[in-house]
C-alpha cells in the first residue's frame, strides 16, 4: 500500500488532526460529564458508593484491558477501519446508556461504550504519529491533542450540569451522538488508511491475562470495604490478580510477537512515562470523584453550580495543555513534568493538611493548582511514549501510554472510593466526609510527588541513552524478524 502521508497537504493533515481530536473529545467529555451526574444517578438507582464507582470504573477498566489489542489490531488490519468501527460502537452504546433502566444495565452499556472507546484514542494517536512525521510538528500536534482534554474538562462540568439540572442525567449521553456521527462521516471522507509494515499477530493468552489482572484487582479494591479486606472473596480476587501479573511477566517475553513488548520498558523515559501516566490519571480520577461528592452531597450544590466550582481546574488544564505541548517540542519533557509534579503535589497537600475544601478561597486555589499540574502532565507522557520507538509499532507504543492512563484512572477511583468508604459514616455522611477524605488527598499528593520525582529521574542524559539503546535493539530485532520471514527460516 502506498504511504498516504506523502500526498497529504498541510491543510489535510490539520483536518486529520481535527477528526482525531473529535474522537478524543467525546471520550473525554463522556467521563467529565458523568462525574457531575453521579449523585443524580445514585438517587435514581438508589446506588451505593461502590455502585457509583462501578459506573466509572466499568468503562475505564474495559478500556484499559482492550487498548493494546485495539492498537495492534489497527496496525495489522488498518487504522482507519478500526477507527470507524470504534466511532460506530461508541455512538450506539451512548444511546443505549441513555435508555438504561437499571444500574446494572447502565454498567453493562458503559462496558460496551468502552469497547468502542478502546478503538479510538490509541488508534487516533497512531494516525497522528503516522501523519505528522516531523518531531517538532508531531509534538505540536500532540499538544493540540492534549488541549482537547482541557476543552472536555472545561465543557464537561458546565454542559453536564446544565443537562442534568434541566433535562436529567440521561441526556448527558445524547451529546455523543452528533459528534460521533460527524467524526464518522469525516473519517470516511478524509482520513487515509494506514497499516504497520509488520504488525504483531494476535496474542489471546496475553489479552486474557491482562483482562483477568485488571478486572480482579479492581473488583478486590472496590468491594473490599463492604466485603471486608480479609474476606475469602477479596483474598481470592487479589490472589488471582497476582497470579495474572506473574503470568504476564513469564509468558509475554517468550512470545516472538507479544501483546505487551516488555522490551519497551528497558527505556527509562518510556517506563517513566508509563508510571507517570498511572499516577497522574489516578490523581485525576480520585480528584474528580472526591470533588463531585463533596460539592453536591456535602455542600448541597446542584449539578450546574458544582460544575461551575470545578471550572477553575478545567480552565487551567485547557490553558496549560497546549503550552506543555510547545515546551515538549522546543525543550523536551523535563520542565513540563516538573511543573506538573510540583503543582499536583501542592494541591493534594493543600486539601490534606489544610482542609482546603472548607474555605472558598483555598478550594479555588486547590482547583487552580491541580488544573495547572494536570494540564502540563499529558503532552510529555504521550510524546515520550511514541518518540524513539519504531514507527511500525506506533499503535502499540501509543496504546501502552493510553492503557496506563486508563489503569491510573480506574485505580484512582477504586482506591479513593475504597478509602473514603472505609472512613465515612453513613449516619453522618456530610459531617464525616472531610475527615474521611483527608487520607484520600494524601494519596493524591503522593501521586503528584511520584510525577515530580520520576519526571526528574527519567528525563536526563542517562535516561535518553537507555531510550536510544532500546530503540536500536527493537529495530534490529524487527529487521531480523523481517529477514527470517523473507528467507523462510
Amino acid at each position: 500500500m502506498p504511504d498516504a502521508r506523502q500526498t497529504l497537504t498541510h491543510r489535510r493533515r490539520m483536518l486529520v488532526l481535527a477528526i482525531c481530536c473529535m474522537s478524543l473529545l467525546i471520550v473525554s467529555l463522556d467521563n467529565t460529564v458523568l462525574n457531575v451526574a453521579l449523585p443524580s444517578m445514585a438517587k435514581d438507582f438508589d446506588a451505593t458508593l461502590s455502585g457509583m464507582q462501578w459506573t466509572i470504573d466499568a468503562y475505564t477498566l474495559v478500556l484499559a484491558a482492550l487498548l493494546m489489542l485495539a492498537g495492534s489490531t489497527a496496525d495489522r488490519i488498518g487504522r482507519r477501519k478500526v477507527f470507524k468501527i470504534g466511532l460506530t460502537v461508541f455512538t450506539v452504546a451512548s444511546v443505549a446508556c441513555s435508555l438504561a433502566p437499571t444500574l446494572e444495565s447502565l454498567v453493562a452499556f458503559r462496558m460496551l461504550q468502552a469497547v468502542g472507546g478502546s478503538m479510538l484514542n490509541p488508534v487516533a494517536m497512531s494516525i497522528i504519529t503516522n501523519t505528522f512525521t516531523d518531531p517538532r510538528e508531531r509534538a505540536r500536534a500532540i499538544g493540540v491533542w492534549g488541549g482537547v482534554v482541557g476543552i472536555s474538562m472545561a465543557a464537561g462540568p458546565l454542559v453536564g450540569g446544565l443537562l442534568v439540572d434541566s433535562v436529567g442525567w440521561r441526556s448527558i449521553f445524547w451529546i455523543n451522538l452528533p459528534v460521533g456521527l460527524a467524526a464518522l462521516l469525516l473519517t470516511i471522507r478524509y482520513v487515509p488508511e494506514s497499516r504497520a509494515p509488520k504488525a504483531r499477530r494476535p496474542d489471546p493468552v496475553g489479552q486474557l491475562l491482562i483482562i483477568t489482572l485488571l478486572g480482579s484487582l479492581t473488583y478486590a479494591i472496590i468491594e473490599a470495604p463492604d466485603a471486608g479486606w480479609t474476606s475469602v472473596r477479596i483474598l481470592l480476587f487479589a490472589a488471582l490478580a497476582a497470579a495474572s501479573l506473574i503470568g504476564i511477566l513469564l509468558y509475554e517475553p517468550r512470545r516472538e510477537e507479544p501483546l505487551i513488548d516488555l522490551r519497551f520498558f528497558h527505556s527509562a523515559p518510556f517506563s517513566g512515562a508509563t508510571v507517570i501516566a498511572v499516577c497522574g490519571f489516578a490523581a485525576l480520577g480520585g480528584f474528580l470523584f472526591l470533588s463531585t461528592l463533596y460539592l453536591q452531597d456535602v455542600r448541597g450544590l446542584d449539578a450546574l453550580h458544582a460544575g461551575l466550582w470545578m471550572l477553575p481546574m478545567a480552565a487551567m488544564t485547557l490553558v496549560c495543555a497546549p503550552l506543555s505541548g510547545r515546551l515538549v517540542g522546543s525543550r523536551g519533557p523535563r520542565l513540563p513534568l516538573l511543573v506538573a509534579g510540583v503543582m499536583m503535589t501542592a494541591s493534594g497537600v493543600l486539601f490534606a493538611a489544610f482542609d482546603a475544601e472548607t474555605s472558598n478561597v483555598t478550594l479555588f486555589i486547590g482547583y487552580v493548582l491541580f488544573g495547572i499540574g494536570f494540564g502540563f502532565v499529558n503532552a510529555p507522557i504521550t510524546n515520550t511514549a511514541v518518540s524513539g520507538m519504531p514507527r511500525a509499532q506506533a499503535g502499540v507504543a501509543a496504546a501502552v501510554a493510553s492503557t496506563s492512563r486508563q489503569i491510573g484512572q480506574t485505580l484512582g477511583v477504586a482506591v479513593i472510593g475504597a478509602v473514603l468508604a472505609s472512613g465515612v459514616a453513613e449516619s453522618s455522611y456530610a459531617k464525616s466526609f472531610v475527615e474521611a477524605s483527608r487520607s484520600c488527598w494524601w494519596i493524591i499528593a503522593g501521586c503528584g510527588l511520584a510525577v515530580l520525582l520520576l519526571g526528574a529521574l527519567t528525563s536526563g542524559h542517562w535516561a535518553r541513552e537507555t531510550a536510544r539503546r532500546t530503540a536500536e535493539r527493537l529495530e534490529n530485532a524487527e529487521d531480523a524478524a523481517v529477514t527470517r520471514a523473507a528467507t523462510g527460516s
